[in-house]
């Protein structure tokens, strides 16, 4: 990787968990995957069984406070 791109990265990886993400869900969309559609019906898919399942009790939420507040906490260590 240049010089650039480190830099890029160090600077990258001071971000905040969600906005760490965001930055890589909008690094992986500025690819061209012939698949991309197909992928993208998959995950649409399990979202709406996820849903279902939540709607029907079969599974619990997790805050997402909770949730990055334990991935800041394991990133400390």
């Amino acid at each position: 990787m240049s010089e650039h791109g480190q830099k890029i990265l160090a600077n990258a990886l001071e971000l905040p968990p969600i906005e760490r993400a965001e930055l890589v869900e909008q690094l992986l969309s500025s690819f061209e995957f012939h698949s991309r559609n197909a992928i993208d019906a998959l995950w649409a898919q399990e979202a709406e069984s996820r849903i279902d399942a939540f709607e029907r009790g079969e599974i619990k939420t997790i805050p997402a406070k909770e949730v990055f507040e334990k991935i800041d906490k394991n990133q400390k260590l």
